[in-house]
C-alpha cells in the first residue's frame, strides 16, 4: 500500500493514488496536472520516509477538478446582559483535487 502526507495550502492530508481530496483554493484552471513538492512522509510498503520537514525528491501529481463554494458557515457575536448580537456567514473557496501518481 502506497500512501503519503502532503502539505496543501498549509493543511496536510493523508492521499493515496486515485484519490480525490477537497481542499481550501488552488489557483490553477480547471482540468490542469500540477506537482505538489511538499511531501512529509511517504510509505510504500514496509518503506517508510520521513521528510525533514519535506522529502527531497518525492512529488505528487495532481489534477483540478473543479473549483467550488463550500459550505455555508455562520459566525456569531454575543456580548452578555447588552442585548448585542451579530450574525454573519461566508461560504468558503474550495478546489476538488484528484490525486494522480505518486513519484519517488
Amino acid at each position: 500500500m502506497k500512501y503519503a502526507v502532503v502539505k496543501v495550502n498549509g493543511a496536510q492530508f493523508l492521499v493515496q493514488e486515485n484519490e480525490e481530496i477537497e481542499v481550501e483554493r488552488v489557483d490553477k484552471k480547471e482540468g490542469e496536472t500540477f506537482e505538489i513538492s511538499e511531501v512529509l512522509l511517504l510509505v510504500n510498503g514496509d518503506e517508510v520516509k520521513i521528510g525533514n520537514p519535506f522529502l527531497k525528491g518525492v512529488k505528487i501529481e495532481a489534477k483540478l477538478m473543479k473549483n467550488f463554494l463550500g459550505e455555508k458557515l455562520h459566525v456569531y457575536k454575543f456580548k452578555a446582559k447588552t442585548g448585542y448580537r451579530r450574525k454573519m456567514g461566508f461560504r468558503p473557496q474550495k478546489s476538488l483535487l484528484k490525486i494522480e501518481k505518486i513519484v519517488h
